[in-house]
């Protein structure tokens, strides 16, 4: 990756085909490299000053660090909730084939 960093970003949806759908535009605009969809996660959460919970997917979306802030924006842009939980972090152990993988995917070979 030339010195990019690997990214994760997590982010909870309403159900598993709304994740899909916004996880493969993402992967279409060559925002993301990968989307893992995890099934069945029960968040607790506060909202409107109120404690709540509710059946949720979880995504955990694979970038990278030239990517997450147009990636983070226009997942943002896509989702459906009023204030999506968007949170990600930089990767500092990273195997070269993955790092490999996601530069060449995301369009960041050195040779092109």
């Amino acid at each position: 990756m030339s010195g990019d960093t690997a990214v994760v970003v997590w982010c909870p949806f309403p159900g598993r085909d709304c994740a899909k759908a916004i996880a493969e535009e993402l992967l279409k605009e060559r925002l993301i490299a990968c989307a893992n969809i995890i099934n069945d996660v029960e968040s607790i959460f506060e909202w409107d000053g109120n404690a709540g919970s509710a059946k949720e997917v979880v995504v955990l979306f694979k970038t990278a660090g030239s990517c997450h802030d147009q990636m983070v924006s226009r997942l943002g842009e896509l989702h459906p909730y009023d204030t999506p939980a968007i949170v990600g972090w930089n990767c500092s152990i990273v195997h070269p084939d993955t790092a490999s993988w996601l530069s060449s995917v995301l369009g960041q070979d050195e040779s092109g």
